[in-house]
């Protein structure tokens, strides 16, 4: 059976603007923009950000299953993401050379590296059972996305916790 999705919504970056706008904890502001695309995203399973500390990431604020804790960079979907500082959309995760399996019902992944001061601080991962879920048209709204939670406070301060 074909399970149809819809794309994600155009105002997903406007929406986390609105509700990220005048808060500056970074905690709290990951907290919910984790919360926000894991209602506004169909066909996913698992939202959330691992952020950079001591050369490795650490799990952060998320919506899902429980999840992996440190992720060495250059390891997995998140880890490489973050060492090559690019977005990567992974259509099928069981096919990823040293894919880490958190959740065994995830197919697919996207990863978007964060920044903070022009060096890479953090990722966006969002993992779905739909093999082939995420689009190169999604892929950019959640780069604005990313743009606007980098903006709404400095996470390179989440790297001394």
């Amino acid at each position: 059976m074909l399970i149809k999705q819809k794309e994600i919504s155009p105002s997903l970056p406007q929406k986390l603007a609105a509700l990220l706008e005048g808060e500056h904890n970074c905690i709290a502001n990951l907290s919910n923009a984790s919360a926000l695309l894991f209602e506004m995203i169909d066909n996913i399973n698992w939202a959330g950000f691992y952020l950079l500390h001591n050369k490795e990431l650490i799990l952060g604020p998320f919506q899902g299953k429980v999840a992996c804790v440190h992720i060495a960079l250059g390891k997995g979907v998140c880890g490489t993401a973050a060492s090559q500082d690019q977005t990567l959309i992974v259509d099928n995760v069981h096919e990823f050379a040293g894919h880490i399996a958190c959740d065994s019902a995830s197919n697919s992944e996207i990863v978007i590296p964060l920044h903070a001061h022009g060096q890479v601080v953090g990722v966006l991962d969002i993992d779905s059972p739909l093999f082939s879920r995420f689009s190169s048209a999604e892929a950019r709204l959640l780069e604005q996305a990313a743009k606007i939670i980098e903006n709404s406070c400095d996470l390179s301060v989440l790297s001394t916790l």
